[in-house]
């Protein structure tokens, strides 16, 4: 645990510093663009969110697996899975898109590895030290490396030199409401102390008014709570799991996408005029086999897709150099073909989010993975 002035000061969270929660993470720089990035863990089947439904394979492949319907029916090949009506919606108001059969560098099939090159922007696991969303946040204005983790570690992503300190919630009984009254009465009038203890509490306030973000709905809700501060993060990054669809995939899958449906429109909702100037980057770090297995699920796999939503996105289209699903089209005889780089895709939407120089964040954070161009035309800011 940090000693007491040193939470207080990181509490402020002052300009370019980063501030995590369980599952949220946050950093302030000088922009009034919004850039959030949701990862997937545990491999999410992008064949099943994303259905391509125009392919000849497909319903032979899948027929077993599809049994709530065909979905929101986007164009001539894709369906947008059922349960992710609220993008749908947004799809519709053209503040959506998606981009299909897109992989990282990676072409294993370890959760820990493949999560590896996805947030350290690697070729191969654990060569890269840092993180690219700590290395997106060096490349801002900022005036403060301080920062502080609520949680046990900090994600791989955000690790580098934009230095966050680790908090770990203590196991005894909350102070009393009078004991907290007490300490703001006697920070009252220290020029040090008082403007940081204040930050804490409203801190505080934040995370305990959306239940600590422990559901879907309560994390995009703080998340907005952060975002539309007039001084507060304008970078964050949100971590999911559960997506590991060996068995049941159908019950459970669905019950994924509902959750992040839930948190996408919350995070809509709470940011209000602020949504305009936002954009979202949902991706996960490899996908799943072409083929049901016998549990009714699906294996490790290799292509998958990314999304792409909020009020700054140019939406209401699929991104697709669609490989198809015939057998001789497969990676391996077994997964769908990657034809696009999530690299790619991840500069191009940072760099036109928070308006950078794509060329300078292509080398800045996937310069040992990719030499594809930063993609260009994702958003309308």
């Amino acid at each position: 645990m940090i000693a007491r002035r040193s939470f207080l000061s990181t509490a402020a969270i002052g300009a370019g510093a980063l501030f995590v929660a369980p599952g949220l993470a946050l950093a302030t720089v000088a922009t009034d663009r919004r850039f959030v990035f949701i990862i997937q863990r545990g491999a999410a089947d992008g064949l099943d969110i994303l259905r391509p439904t125009g392919d000849p394979a497909f319903a032979g492949l899948r027929g077993d697996l599809v049994g709530d319907g065909a979905g929101t029916r986007l164009d001539s090949m894709f369906s947008l899975h059922p349960a992710l009506a609220e993008v749908g919606r947004m799809y519709g108001q053209g503040q959506a898109l998606f981009v299909h059969a897109v992989a990282s560098p990676y072409r294993d099939r370890s959760h820990f590895d493949g999560q590896n090159v996805l947030e350290t922007g690697g070729a191969q696991p654990y060569v890269v030290r840092d993180g690219w969303l700590n290395r997106l946040v060096t490349m801002l204005p900022r005036s403060s490396d301080e920062a502080i983790a609520i949680a046990p570690t900090v994600p791989t992503a955000l690790r580098g030199s934009v230095q966050v300190a680790s908090f770990a919630p203590s196991a005894l009984p909350h102070a009393a409401d009078d004991l907290m009254t007490r300490v703001t009465a006697l920070y009252a009038e220290d020029p040090q102390l008082h403007t940081a203890w204040a930050a804490a509490l409203e801190t505080k306030g934040l995370a305990t008014g959306a239940n600590s973000g422990q559901d879907p709905a309560s994390l995009g809700r703080l998340t907005a709570s952060f975002l539309t501060k007039p001084n507060g993060p304008r970078i964050a990054m949100l971590e999911t799991l559960g997506w590991d669809t060996h068995t049941a995939q159908k019950g459970r899958l669905a019950n994924q996408l509902k959750k992040l449906d839930a948190m996408l429109a919350a995070l809509r909702d709470g940011l209000g005029p602020v949504w305009a100037n936002t954009t979202v980057l949902v991706a996960t770090e490899f996908g799943r086999t072409v083929a049901v297995n016998g549990t009714g699920g699906t294996d490790h796999g290799t292509g998958s897709v990314a999304m792409l939503v909020g009020g700054a996105v140019k939406g209401g289209r699929v991104i697709a150099d669609w490989p198809g699903l015939a057998p001789a089209n497969l990676y391996e005889a077994r997964d769908l073909r990657p034809t696009g780089a999530l690299d790619s895709l991840i500069a191009g939407a940072a760099a036109e989010s928070l308006a950078l120089d794509p060329e300078r964040v292509g080398r800045g954070l996937f310069a040992q993975a990719t030499r594809d161009r930063p993609m260009a035309g994702l958003l309308r800011i």
